[in-house]
């Protein structure tokens, strides 16, 4: 079971043999792309995305958007980590309690002063540091083709106490929420 409760709200995800289900107030989150076209790659077993016949396990959501559109913060919390030298390109990682959320294919780069590291993005005006708290939905990045990628899109993970969390879920209980539908599951 996942429970977390920022500024007293209660947020339940549970996994069970065949079905997840989400629960809780969502409110103050936000839809992490702006200009989403569509997903491109669930969470889950796949295909790698090369076209060979090998299958992997996608740790993330990909959702499809013009490069350089912009990248928002999915729920206020510190900047644990950014990156530019892995296969997840340019890359942010904010920490919001028990929760890690991940942000893959950005545009721009990691760069280093007065001790401290910061993605960089003069372009698309953006400049985030290591330790830095960031609030819910501002922007943090843009689209790009940073890394292992075929098409720009913004690659996005989530963990929950060290465990990945599909982010599909976390989206649908969010539209739930919004709708008045209240639980989502998936079977």
């Amino acid at each position: 079971m996942f429970a977390f409760s920022p500024r007293q709200t209660t947020v339940v995800a549970t996994e069970t043999r065949s079905q997840q289900i989400a629960l809780g107030n969502w409110q103050g989150a936000s839809f992490p792309v702006e200009n989403f076209q569509t997903y491109t790659s669930p969470f889950g077993l796949r295909q790698a995305p090369d076209g060979s016949y090998t299958e992997e396990y996608h740790r993330g959501l990909d959702m499809a958007a013009p490069e350089g559109s912009y990248i928002r913060n999915w729920w206020t919390g510190k900047v644990v980590e950014v990156s530019d030298d892995s296969a997840c390109g340019t890359s942010v990682v904010v920490e919001s309690g028990q929760w890690e959320h991940i942000y893959c294919h950005m545009r721009g780069h990691v760069e280093s002063a007065n001790g401290g590291r910061y993605l960089i993005d003069r372009e698309g005006g953006i400049q985030i540091w290591e330790g830095q708290v960031v609030t819910a939905g501002v922007r943090i990045g843009r689209v790009g083709m940073t890394g292992r990628t075929t098409g720009p899109h913004l690659h996005w993970g989530l963990k929950y106490s060290g465990q990945w969390v599909d982010p599909a879920l976390v989206l649908r209980a969010m539209y739930a929420e919004q709708t008045g539908q209240g639980r989502v599951s998936r079977k």
